[in-house]
């Protein structure tokens, strides 16, 4: 099976203490890879390069095979970043509008009320990533901290991503809330044959999706592999 992402001698400078470094990379398509190690603005920047919205200051990304600096122009590169779903605490929600509404921005405008066609695609999502249909018509601003992580990753995958991207996905949950999400991205990986990508500093998180472990060094920019043994 070919590589979704391949990332060789690449480093980007980003206002850290040194540049974000990835010495050699492949993310093979279909399959769950945890990359663990990176904190928050790392894991920025290193989305922005594999998605083409910032190019590397030396080296090499190529994403869904094809080298971003091919991108040509914005029309191309907004064609382009729509295969890829990020789960992000960066993504905005509307804390006043309820959870269906929120999972319907993505196709429609129209959210006083969900029309009927969208309001169909909003249960088969929110059942995907385990959102109890109860939920659905509460404000997001009263939900719990998980039913928070599942709307990020229904709007992730709202589009039929080729590639999940994890942004930190625990930074807000309990480790029994992260044990339930993990759960949740590993099914839904499983079941699209999705590739996933995990950019986090939470190992048991990691470990508990099912998926291959690396541990990136900063220094020096390799990816060390670990053992993807569950211990929870």
């Amino acid at each position: 099976m070919p590589d979704a992402l391949v990332l060789t001698n690449v480093e980007k400078q980003y206002g850290g203490l040194r540049p974000l470094r990835v010495r050699n990379l492949r993310v093979p398509a279909g399959h769950l890879t945890m990359l663990i190690g990176f904190d928050r603005p790392a894991a920025e920047v290193f989305v922005n390069l594999i998605t083409g919205a910032s190019l590397p200051d030396a080296g090499e990304v190529e994403s869904l095979g094809r080298p971003t600096r091919a991108i040509a122009d914005s029309d191309e590169w907004l064609a382009f970043v729509e295969r890829f779903g990020i789960v992000s605490e960066r993504i905005v929600l509307l804390e006043a509008m309820t959870v269906a509404q929120n999972l319907a921005l993505p196709f429609d405008l129209d959210l006083e009320p969900v029309p009927p066609a969208i309001m169909t695609r909003v249960v088969q999502l929110a059942s995907e990533v385990g959102i109890d249909a109860q939920q659905l018509e509460r404000r997001v601003a009263d939900v719990l901290p998980l039913v928070r992580s599942q709307i990020y990753l229904a709007r992730a995958l709202a589009f039929d991503p080729a590639i999940l991207v994890l942004e930190h996905p625990t930074a807000s949950l309990s480790l029994g809330d992260a044990k339930a999400f993990a759960a949740s991205v590993r099914a839904v990986a499983a079941r699209r044959g999705l590739t996933t990508v995990g950019l986090l500093m939470d190992e048991t998180f990691a470990r508990a999706t099912g998926g291959r472990l690396l541990m990136w060094q900063p220094a020096t920019g390799e990816m060390k592999e670990r053992s993807s043994l569950r211990f929870w």
